[in-house]
């Protein structure tokens, strides 16, 4: 009797409905996973690409000088990478001013992939919980390592220096701050005014001075943007002061205003040059 059953297949009522109901609960459980995930990114702070957003970060190195025993910070990061594939992917640069240009071009450093990795990518420098290492075309590829290179602490005994990342939310606000010792490439960039310094510093160093572009940080932005700053120019007689427009038309043979500028997309410009102080007649702001 038990041997009837041999071979015969077991067979699934409603022929193919069940599978197919089977795979609509997965796709279904998919989809509802990724909303879940885009609704969670949707309100995560951090700039974002589709809102056109233009931000702007301090930042700074600061590193133990071997030779002085002293603690400061090294030169601003340079060089025009506005042509970069990186840059073009990303849209985050600097301008040789010690500020972080964060204009996300792509979900690539938009909302919650906006994290320091990205700017530090885009210039070629390595930055682990343990070692900083900088190109040849940057500090000249200086390399800052835990229990390789040495400081110098507070009483001038040369000491193991460690990485810290020294974090403001609101570069206005030097006194509140956030001490960082893992995870540093991974710092997000989560509000426009930040102050981000990676440090080399003796273990006992607990506070440093936030970056010199800091006190700049709101100049600085609005130059880039072009639309906060202002300019008083004379043309037929009379002065006239714009703002958030340095493009003017000078009277016939008058050259003393003028002066050429690159905007961050490298395109030249008639316009007024910083040094000029000639005003006649009186001024009218508009």
């Amino acid at each position: 009797m038990a041997e009837k059953g041999r071979g015969k297949k077991v067979r699934f009522q409603g022929g193919g409905v069940f599978p197919i109901a089977i795979l609509a609960v997965l796709l279904l459980g998919l989809v509802l996973i990724w909303y879940s995930r885009a609704s969670i990114d949707s309100k995560a702070p951090g700039p974002r690409a589709s809102k056109g957003d233009h931000w702007h970060i301090s930042y700074g190195f600061y590193a133990c000088d071997l030779t002085t025993g002293k603690n400061a910070y090294l030169p601003n990061l340079t060089g025009n990478i506005e042509t970069t594939s990186k840059y073009l992917a990303t849209g985050v640069h600097s301008h040789d001013d010690g500020v972080i240009h964060w204009h996300p071009t792509s979900a690539k450093a938009s909302g919650r992939n906006a994290k320091l990795q990205v700017f530090l990518d885009n210039y070629g420098i390595k930055l682990s919980n343990d070692k900083l290492t900088f190109p040849a075309d940057q500090e000249s590829g200086a390399v800052y390592e835990e229990g390789v290179t040495k400081c110098k602490n507070a009483d001038g005994k040369e000491v193991d220096g460690v990485l810290k990342a020294f974090v403001w939310q609101d570069s206005t606000n030097v006194s509140s701050f956030r001490v960082l010792s893992a995870n540093l490439n991974q710092i997000r960039i989560t509000e426009n005014g930040m102050a981000i310094t990676i440090a080399f510093v003796p273990e006992d160093v607990t506070s440093i001075d936030a970056p010199p572009s800091a006190a700049k940080l709101p100049e600085l932005g609005a130059a880039d943007s072009g639309g906060a700053t202002s300019t008083t120019v004379a043309t037929d007689g009379s002065a006239t002061t714009v703002t958030g427009d340095t493009t003017v038309s000078t009277a016939p043979g008058d050259t003393s205003a003028v002066g050429t500028a690159t905007t961050e997309a490298g395109v030249s410009s008639t316009t007024v040059a910083t040094t000029a102080t000639t005003v006649a007649g009186t001024a009218t702001t508009g």
